[in-house]
């Protein structure tokens, strides 16, 4: 893989975003013809909607396990870094941040993080402004 930065940091995963949803849709798009252009209307409307559902339950159970876990586990790098950094507690004001800018300071390397942390705490710049902040980028190559 290659170095990771700010225009590069979103992961696809091939066989779900290019293989998967793409039969799926087209799938639905000629259920839905069908369902218009045939005297069996019902049947392929049914169908149709047999199609949204797996489209969405592919779509919501891949990710949320994932991402619920890896939110935990990104949580706990931050505050393991940043006590090992400065010595101090992150707890103590980390509900003042929210989850986009707690995970966007990730990719923050250890020298960088205290100042920018300190930055988000007093001007609450957002997750994306936070990455653009970034000096010398800390990939996180393993995120689903």
């Amino acid at each position: 893989m290659e170095t990771q930065s700010y225009k590069n940091h979103i992961r696809y995963y091939p066989p779900h975003h290019f293989i998967y949803y793409p039969i799926i849709i087209a799938l639905l798009s000629f259920s839905i013809y069908f369902s218009f252009t045939t005297k069996d209307q019902l049947i392929w409307t049914f169908i149709s909607g047999i199609f949204v559902v797996l489209f969405c339950l592919a779509f919501m159970l891949r990710q949320h396990y994932a991402l619920t876990l890896q939110n935990r586990i990104v949580r706990l790098e931050l505050r393991y870094r940043y006590f090992s950094i400065t010595g101090k507690r992150l707890e103590d004001f980390e509900y003042q941040l929210n989850d986009d800018q707690l995970f966007a300071l990730r990719f923050a390397l250890d020298k960088e993080l205290p100042a920018l942390i300190e930055r988000t705490l007093n001007e609450n710049i957002t997750g994306t402004a936070i990455k653009k902040a970034i000096i010398k980028w800390k990939g996180d190559y393993e995120r689903v």
